[in-house]
């Protein structure tokens, strides 16, 4: 799977732990951000908005749970990919994990392969979801299967990119897309295309939809809401 783009933060307070999966998860092309405590995890969360949140269950000022339970609470945590990582293997702590919230459970000590294959299956299984789903706000329909768009009972026709661009805004209402994401995820890495790209794509899909649904936020990037 592409790599490229999916941000991780990793939070432990075992120094040499945080090294070793950085190494290797960053070999892999992942993007890694580390913290070394819960309120370090939680600040640089908000910060770095991550595709996958691994936390450890034992950590200073604030334990993985608590983080977890902080991050769920809040809308722009709510889809947001969280494993626990962790020393604690007995079954009553795994179910209190996965009850608060997280995605996937994993017992240390393990080996970084097999911890790249757990977290390569989860960003896949998210993103085979988000490939078909068909998004309705208000009177707008984006069906990624038959790749059109219904404004009311119109159907708009959109160049592919115009389509993917769309689409990606559109699966979060509310959330400002940063211009780096939407190039990663819409163009890839390997293209090498400038932010006017961008905003020529937008001012086409305004006028094919004829409605004002994409804000931009200047400086920052882009959110999709009606």
């Amino acid at each position: 799977m592409d790599t490229k783009g999916h941000k991780i933060l990793i939070a432990d307070d075992e120094l040499d732990i945080l090294e070793i999966l950085s190494y290797n998860l960053a070999k892999e092309g992942y993007e890694v951000i580390t913290a070394s405590n819960g309120d370090e995890a939680i600040d640089k969360a908000m910060k770095h908005r991550p595709s996958l949140i691994i936390l450890d269950m034992m950590m200073p000022k604030k334990n993985g749970v608590q983080v977890c339970q902080i991050l769920r609470a809040q809308e722009q945590f709510k889809d947001t990919l969280i494993m626990f990582l962790t020393a604690l293997n007995d079954e009553l702590t795994q179910i209190r994990g996965l009850e608060t919230g997280a995605d996937d459970y994993v017992s240390k000590p393990i080996s970084p392969k097999v911890l790249l294959s757990r977290v390569a299956a989860l960003l896949r299984r998210v993103q085979k979801e988000v490939s078909s789903k068909i998004i309705k706000v208000a009177n707008i329909t984006i069906d990624p299967e038959r790749f059109i768009v219904l404004v009311d009972d119109r159907e708009v026709v959109l160049a592919k990119k115009e389509f993917e661009l769309l689409y990606l805004l559109a699966l979060k209402p509310g959330r400002v897309f940063l211009r780096n994401e939407i190039l990663s995820a819409v163009w890839g890495n390997d293209v090498i295309v400038g932010d006017r790209t961008i905003d020529v794509h937008i001012r086409k899909i305004r006028q094919k939809l004829e409605l004002d649904c994409i804000t931009t936020v200047k400086g920052v990037g882009y959110k999709f809401e009606i």
